[in-house]
């Protein structure tokens, strides 16, 4: 490989996770839409039938869907599933009470999460610097949220505990990568996940108008073209290169809130989400110092 298509290629990665984002941000658009009409049971059972479909794909390429589901932690591949069922859950909720921006200002919280669950679970160390960081980026959650404030609306601990059930997930997932590959736990997150919804999705099926069968299918594809897209910037650029540009989540979710529903976060919450987003690239800098230290 010549320097040119090396170099090249981490910036390719950034690209496709700044279009993953944007596909996110997409879905979110159209979940906080459909949840409006239909009930959270369906919506999800219908996401999760594109991930399942598409994990199958990738394990047939892989060598067989058996095969992929082979793994030495089946339990902790489930539960970590059953976790990320749950947070995504808050989520879709969450989209029916507060604007997209909003939600996603207080789930920029989970890089900290992770970074206080990697000292107090993984054993990782994490120096005084980054745990200011994490207290700050604390502070900046409760600024977006207000409590003790007229303005402080409970549903806004909805998104919050998302954010915790994904850093939880996120942990657990950096634990079953250390015996299992991509695939097997793509099978699990896809296949439990429909599993689950499978149990009540049927049940509390709504037959949709025309609108919703466009856009029930609209937010699988979203979901999976998004997935896609990760996987292939994860493989062209490391998770520490790319992290920065996750936030460019909460951009692209202010801007789609506002073109689709004339949503702009107020100040405060910008105040507050700034405080947060900085806080986490400041953790992710420390920890790039740390890295280059530590190799000498």
């Amino acid at each position: 490989m010549s320097i040119a298509v090396a170099e090249a290629a981490p910036t390719r990665g950034i690209v496709l996770l700044l279009l993953a984002n944007l596909l996110f941000a997409g879905m979110d658009a159209v979940s906080k839409t459909l949840i409006v009409d239909y009930p959270i049971g369906q919506i999800l059972w219908v996401r999760y039938a594109f991930f399942a479909a598409f994990a199958t794909v990738l394990s047939l390429r892989s060598g067989g869907p058996l095969a992929g589901f082979r793994t030495r932690r089946p339990v902790l591949n489930i539960v970590r599933a059953g976790l990320l069922l749950a947070e995504i859950a808050c989520f879709v909720v969450a989209f029916r009470y507060l604007p997209l921006a909003d939600t996603h200002a207080i789930a920029a919280v989970y890089p900290l999460l992770i970074t206080a669950l990697s000292a107090l679970v993984l054993g990782e160390f994490v120096g005084p610097r980054r745990w200011a960081a994490v207290g700050v980026g604390f502070i900046g959650v409760m600024v977006i949220l207000r409590p003790g404030f007229a303005v402080f609306d409970p549903t806004a601990l909805i998104p919050l505990a998302g954010a915790s059930l994904f850093a939880v997930y996120q942990i657990l997932t950096k634990i079953v990568a250390r015996t299992d590959g991509m695939v097997t736990i793509l099978l699990y997150t896809g296949w439990v996940g429909f599993a689950a919804t499978s149990l009540v999705g049927p049940l509390q099926w709504t037959p949709p108008d025309l609108q919703g069968w466009i856009l029930l299918p609209v937010a699988g594809a979203l979901g999976v073209v998004g997935h896609l897209l990760l996987i292939k910037a994860l493989e062209l650029a490391p998770a520490s290169v790319l992290q920065p540009f996750n936030y460019t989540l909460l951009v692209w979710a202010t801007t789609v809130g506002f073109l689709v529903f004339g949503d702009l976060p107020d100040g405060i919450t910008v105040a507050g989400a700034t405080i947060v987003v900085g806080s986490g690239l400041y953790t992710w800098w420390r920890e790039r110092v740390r890295a280059r230290a530590r190799r000498g």
